[in-house]
């Protein structure tokens, strides 16, 4: 089976694509990438990366076909650019690249954007191949909770686009249960596949290596949050949680990672004298696991928004396969998913008094309590997102679609 992956991110971009790339080529799947030029996440083309001209070059055995692309720069300007880049030179640029060759399945990663679906639908009408689309991020809902849209108009115009989108392809996979009635509205009569992210064996691995040293985290109690830190995670929740537990000298709150709102936490914190709120940066990502391990509690967070109670942050996943007690501080399905599993505590978004008191109720645990909390999450981890798993199935899915006949 010949599968070609259209996304805007790849490798040296870390997304969770590409190791279900890898896994695939390694289950005998001929693998090839349509990408772009790498940039994300601080929006400057990576060193020896133009943004003109295409590309080709191989890792770990995969083909990578580079477009020409815009970087996202850091205004809501040149990230429209970026987004619109890459979809002109994958309809002018990928038939041209991608000639003579044929693929059994088209596969799309779609976080935001989901525009990169268009050249993708593109090529499986030149190749008359099968379209899968695995829908991460829901639009137009979320660009207007991350306030990068606000004009009614311009949403309905992006919802008739992905009503386009979802019609045009022939399986919807999507990353959480509580996406399917909202993908199966703009998409009526479209097969629609509940296909969650799982993430690195790493993870759940006890490492060995030593991870640089973090301020917080080595002493006394540490709760995490890893990732990226904008205006969807609601960080202000953190802040102000830390502010709440100021006279709490054992519980440290250390935020791994960057995004629009690391400058905001890193005045708020100098302003508010939070020395129980560290804010070291961005770290490599094979960093994340041992850092990660370190902690006492892991943290994940999201706005109080009607679209973010059907999401599931991919490090929910991450924290399960770890084994360290969870602490969500979020609505709907990611809080349901560690409630379910008995991982950890689960809280109001946006809502800092109650994050407070269940950091607390965490830190009066005793060790054994927290170990079992990890556990339990590391078990469902395995019996629900186990990435060997999910890869078989996907596999069986590409199947489906594109040998229809199989098991007639």
């Amino acid at each position: 089976m010949r599968v070609l992956i259209v996304s805007q991110y790849f490798w040296p971009e870390h997304f969770r694509i590409n190791d279900v790339a890898k896994t695939l080529l390694e289950k005998g799947i001929e693998v090839e990438v349509l990408t772009g030029k790498p940039n994300y996440p601080k929006g400057e083309k990576f060193s020896g990366y133009g943004s003109w001209g295409c590309r080709q070059e191989v890792h770990q055995g995969i083909l990578i076909n580079r477009l020409p692309m815009l970087a996202r720069g850091k205004s809501a300007l040149r990230l429209a650019a970026n987004y619109f880049s890459f979809v002109i030179s994958g309809l002018i640029f990928a038939p041209w690249m991608l000639r003579g060759k044929k693929f059994d399945v088209i596969f799309i990663y779609a976080p935001s954007p989901i525009l990169q679906a268009i050249p993708a639908i593109f090529l499986g009408w030149l190749k008359g191949c099968p379209v899968v689309l695995w829908v991460q991020d829901l639009w137009p809902e979320s660009l207007s909770a991350t306030g990068y849209v606000q004009n009614r108009s311009l949403l309905n115009g992006v919802e008739k686009v992905v009503r386009f989108i979802y019609r045009h392809v022939d399986m919807l996979l999507v990353q959480s249960k509580a996406f399917t009635p909202l993908v199966s509205t703009l998409a009526p009569g479209m097969p629609v596949v509940y296909y969650p992210n799982s993430v690195d064996e790493s993870f759940a691995i006890p490492t060995t290596e030593e991870v640089p040293h973090v301020s917080g985290l080595d002493a006394g109690f540490s709760v995490v949050f890893a990732g990226n830190i904008g205006v969807a995670q609601a960080v202000d929740v953190i802040v102000d949680a830390a502010f709440l537990l100021k006279e709490y000298s054992d519980i440290h709150f250390v935020v791994l990672g960057e995004g629009s709102r690391w400058e905001w936490m890193k005045q708020e914190t100098q302003k508010r004298e939070l020395n129980n709120l560290h804010l070291p940066g961005r770290f490599p990502v094979e960093t994340m696991p041992g850092f990660m391990q370190k902690a006492s509690v892991l943290l994940v967070t999201l706005a109080d928004q009607e679209i973010f109670k059907a999401t599931i942050p991919n490090k929910v996943q991450a924290y399960m396969a770890v084994g360290r007690p969870i602490l969500a501080c979020m609505n709907g399905e990611g809080a349901r998913l560690v409630t379910e599993a008995d991982a950890g505590l689960a809280v109001p978004a946006e809502n800092a008094k109650a994050l407070a008191e269940a950091v607390l109720q965490l830190f009066k645990m005793t060790p054994v309590e927290r170990a079992r909390l990890g556990a339990n999450g590391q078990r469902y981890f395995k019996a629900n997102f186990d990435h060997e798993r999910l890869t078989d199935k996907l596999i069986e899915h590409f199947r489906k679609i594109s040998e229809p006949d199989r098991d007639n």
